[in-house]
Order: structure tokens, then C-alpha cells, then sequence
């Protein structure tokens, strides 16, 4: 019997799970809904649930001293958010918003805690989502000091489009440059350029995919990346090679 793929609105790392674990899971797990926007958790805040999203999209901004925020990482239905507090910190270190509306479940942190401890292949499992979740982290650092706004807005367009169920995005621009840490003016140009190349239309704060085939291939690298990395995430290496080196060219 071949493998039992998630339905299109079932969270993936749930699913990925055991039978056994999953099912013990699913007894805890209790329906969210958020608006566009809404603070799941603050920085430096005490985390007592994980959410999976099914629908929804998160996204985890870094904080400076001075308020002011950029984004490093989301979390779509591929993931999770607060599974450090399931293996050690009870503490997030991002703040945690609501980028795209939609459906989530959370779970308690104690009860994902408990069967971390004695469940190899959940700590398999999560451990190798925290390691793809933070080389997004490492590719949007990049990508937001080494390429044009212009790139950088394909790439997160793209995101957010692998994980809609339309071609409409309710996004301003003023949203969108708080996101990519860029003034709105920058985004604005950038934005219009993009609409008179037939790359996406937008108006009254909805933006809408027009070309996605041309909005891959104006966008850099760090999309296809990051894409590639989650995909294969739900299987890890089951062993570890030392010693070599060979890696992506550039």
C-alpha cells in the first residue's frame, strides 16, 4: 500500500507523525481563529501552546529595542509554531503574528512536551523541522541584505501564494514593507513596476498573482531554496555523514 499523503488542508507535521502519537494529540487539539494581523505571542513571551496551521499562515518578526520589526521566518500548514517550548525554552524568542487568515489548531506545550520525551520518531521529526525552519531563517538574512526589493517582494509573494487557496492576497503596501523591513515608498515603486510588467495587479489592498511562471523567474534564488528545503524535510537523513563537504555550487 502506497503512503497516505495529507489532505490539501491538513496540517503536514501532524500528519507526519505515528498513529498512535497523532491520535493521543488530537484529543488536545482545540480549533483558533485570528484575524489578519493578530499577535499570537510577543517576544520574550511565556509560550503554553503550539499552533499548526491548516490554512492559516504565521509569521515570526524579530524585534529591535527601538519597536521596530522584520521578518524572518513563516510558518504555513508545512509546519509549526512553538515547538522549542515542546524540547526545551518556554519562552519565544520572535513575535509571532497572523499573516494569512485561515484555519489553525493549537495544542497545550506540556502535552507535546510528554510525548517528546519518549517518542524517537517525533524528536526525529521535529528537531528536522526546527533545522529547515531556521535555514529560512539564514536565506531571508541573506536575501534581505543582498537582493532588490524588487526580488525580495517575489519571494515572499511566491510564499504566501504556495500557501493561499486563491490568487488574491489581502495585503497593503504598508503591510508588505513592514514585513521585509523596507520603507513603503521603496515597496510602492517596486510594486508598480511589477503590475505594468503583468506580474500581479492590486488594488484597494488586495494583491492578485497574475504571471506566476514570470513572477518565479524575477524573483532571486532564496525562494526555490527555502521551497526545496521544506519540501524534503518530512524525511531526514537517517544517518549523519562526516566529513564531507560537497554542497550547493554557486
Amino acid at each position: 500500500m502506497g503512503q497516505i499523503l495529507p489532505s490539501e488542508h491538513e496540517n503536514q507535521l501532524l500528519h507526519a507523525l505515528e498513529p498512535a502519537i497523532r491520535n493521543r494529540i488530537q484529543l488536545h487539539l482545540e480549533p483558533v481563529t485570528l484575524k489578519l494581523g493578530s499577535i499570537v505571542c510577543e517576544a520574550g513571551g511565556p509560550l503554553k501552546h503550539a499552533y499548526f496551521p491548516s490554512g492559516a499562515v504565521l509569521s515570526l518578526l524579530t524585534v529591535l529595542e527601538n519597536g521596530s520589526a522584520i521578518e524572518t521566518a513563516n510558518i504555513g500548514r508545512e509546519g509549526a509554531f512553538g515547538l522549542f517550548s515542546a524540547m526545551y525554552s518556554r519562552t519565544s524568542f520572535n513575535r509571532c503574528i497572523v499573516q494569512l487568515e485561515g484555519p489553525m489548531r493549537r495544542c497545550p506545550i506540556e502535552v507535546l512536551h510528554t510525548e517528546f520525551r519518549t517518542s524517537e520518531q517525533m524528536r526525529d521529526l521535529f528537531v528536522s523541522y526546527s533545522e529547515t525552519l531556521l535555514s529560512q531563517v539564514q536565506q531571508t538574512v541573506a536575501c534581505n541584505s543582498m537582493h532588490s526589493i524588487e526580488e525580495r517582494i517575489c519571494r515572499w509573494l511566491l510564499m504566501m501564494h504556495d500557501r493561499a487557496e486563491g490568487e488574491n492576497l489581502p495585503y497593503t503596501h504598508e503591510f508588505l514593507a513592514g514585513m521585509l523591513g523596507a520603507n513603503r515608498k521603496s515597496v510602492t515603486l517596486a510594486a508598480q513596476s511589477m503590475q505594468t510588467a503583468g506580474l500581479i495587479s492590486y488594488r484597494r489592498g488586495m494583491m492578485q498573482i497574475l504571471d506566476r511562471s514570470a513572477l518565479e523567474k524575477a524573483s532571486c534564488e532564496c525562494y526555490a531554496i527555502v521551497r526545496e528545503r521544506f519540501d524534503a524535510f518530512l524525511t531526514p537523513p537517517s544517518t549523519a555523514f562526516q566529513g564531507d563537504t560537497k554542497g550547493r555550487k554557486n
